[in-house]
């Protein structure tokens, strides 16, 4: 019995040191979600981008505007601070395009009253679909507005800032984790049932008896994954329902507008799936390479952490991640009822993404299956 059982365990270990795509699982894949997790979780809150409406235009100003540059807590932006004179109406649109996190009103009388040591009044809007980001960004505020009063005139009280935050002025964080978690379902679900599924008919040998019927690769291949991509749209409108009817989450934006950009989502996510499928043979490393790839398009999404928040290199990692993309349009429709303009910088990379992927993945699915 003993020899039997080291036996056999003999036989496993060649088996896995033989399978090239195992190894990879077993080492590879968990290192590297180490460096990610390591790198892309962090709860710091960093470079809120940052527009300066300075309707004062003096040197006491200028210096208020230059103390909130250390520690990269706040980014100003150029734009707003050369042009004093754009309008305010204009400032609630660059925060629905994500050009602006936090806007920094100061008044035109904030030198004349800081000399005569009175009291005066900082306006500061502050995107608050995030709430801990917006938590932590007024109280960056105020410690700075503090240290700034001290350094002029000595007291802590006369640089005031009054606060506003838009689209989630209550600062729940449910609102802006369920928009969140419905994104993520719809990439987890699709992308592993497409590769899982795939795999397992390979598995079974149905997939060669599909072939030698009279059915064309094309119709097999799409018969497939639009099923997937009902049973996704089905998960996502359960999600939706859940959050808006049990959670009370607002739903300010379209929902064609949304349901429309989802399935253009699809054609990544199905197109993943579809490849994952042509690269495995078992449906162990199938799930594990969804697996994978759902743990690094959560993590490099802005699911849990601001983007703006990781490391430089982390960023342009998150480049090619389309749940990145994704996150921003549903984020985005729901809670500050964007439109397809305002959308844009998201939408053109998810079209090239997915044309692309799905384009790969379709000529793959072909070879494997011809």
């Amino acid at each position: 019995m003993l020899r039997a059982f080291v036996g056999l365990m003999k036989k496993e270990f060649i088996q896995v040191r033989r399978d090239r795509n195992m190894l990879r699982i077993i080492f590879a894949m968990p290192i590297i979600q180490l460096l990610l997790m390591g790198y892309a979780v962090n709860t710091d809150v960093k470079r809120l981008a940052t527009d300066i409406y300075d309707f004062d235009q003096s040197v006491m100003s200028r210096e208020y505007i230059h103390s909130f540059e250390p520690g990269d807590y706040f980014i100003p932006q150029d734009v707003a601070r050369l042009e004093p004179s754009l309008p305010l109406w204009d400032l609630e649109q660059r925060f629905e395009s994500g050009d602006a996190e936090v806007a920094l009103i100061i008044p035109n009388d904030f030198s004349e009253r800081l000399s005569d040591t009175d009291q005066v009044t900082v306006g500061m809007v502050i995107d608050g679909a995030d709430a801990n980001a917006a938590r932590a960004a007024m109280g960056y505020a105020a410690a700075i507005s503090g240290r700034y009063s001290r350094s002029v005139t000595g007291m802590h009280l006369p640089v005031e800032i009054r606060q506003k935050f838009l689209y989630n002025p209550e600062l729940e964080s449910v609102y802006y984790m369920v928009p969140g978690i419905v994104a993520t379902l719809l990439t987890m679900v699709t992308v592993m049932l497409t590769s899982m599924a795939i795999v397992r008919e390979r598995e079974m040998g149905t997939l060669e008896q599909l072939t030698v019927t009279p059915i064309s690769v094309t119709a097999l291949m799409l018969g497939k994954i639009t099923t997937f991509a009902i049973l996704g749209f089905v998960e996502m409108i359960v999600a939706l329902i859940v959050g808006v009817v049990w959670f009370g989450i607002p739903f300010v934006g379209s929902w064609m507008l949304l349901f429309a950009l989802s399935a253009l989502y699809l054609l990544t996510t199905l197109g993943i799936g579809m490849f994952f499928s042509t690269v495995t043979s078992t449906q162990q490393q199938a799930m594990f390479f969804a697996w994978f790839f759902s743990i690094f398009a959560i993590l490099t999404s802005g699911f849990f952490t601001p983007i703006g928040n990781m490391p430089e290199s982390i960023q342009y990692v998150s480049l090619l991640n389309p749940l990145r993309y994704f996150m921003e349009i549903v984020r985005g429709i729901m809670m500050k009822g964007s439109s397809f303009a305002d959308l844009l910088g998201s939408i053109l990379p998810l079209v090239v993404y997915g044309l692309a992927i799905f384009t790969i993945a379709a000529s793959r699915f072909r070879k494997r299956t011809v």
